[in-house]
């Protein structure tokens, strides 16, 4: 990864262009054309660098409920359980935790009762009853970039 990679990657993570070219508008304000942007960023995606590229929406103001879930799971599950929570199109991360609850997610639906509905049916197509919803009181941060 050399400087132009940091500049790009500086970039897209808080101002990713908005336009028909964004490629285009990318490489003018690095110095490059826009074939080498993209370029490089498939390099960055396919050495694990980048994962997505993909908007952050503030899922309140857009009017949907949002939780953190935890969840007790027996080592033997937890395959199974994270295949499961991760077919779940309004889970946005998913992760193990050395915790007696060992498996972490964020859930994101429509309304409260549409979690609640989700983790029900997560419980019975896995087993797993121990799953704590912990809907958030207060927002400490929305966004998180990294000054390459």
């Amino acid at each position: 990864m050399d400087e132009t990679d940091r500049k790009i990657l500086n970039i897209i993570q808080t101002d990713f262009p908005v336009a028909a070219e964004p490629f285009k508008v990318l490489g003018e304000k690095v110095g490059i054309s826009d074939d080498e942007a993209l370029e490089r960023i498939r390099k960055l995606k396919k050495d694990g660098i980048i994962r997505r590229i993909g908007a952050v929406f503030d899922s309140g103001k857009l009017g949907f409920a949002s939780t953190l879930c935890a969840a007790r799971v027996p080592k033997k599950k937890i395959k199974e359980f994270v295949d499961i929570v991760n077919s779940y199109p309004g889970v946005t991360h998913n992760y193990r935790r050395n915790h007696e609850y060992n498996v972490w997610f964020t859930f994101i639906a429509p309304t409260e009762v549409e979690i609640e509905k989700s983790l029900k049916e997560i419980s019975d197509k896995t087993g797993v009853s121990d799953i704590l919803n912990m809907p958030a009181k207060r927002k400490f941060k929305i966004d998180a970039s990294f000054e390459l």
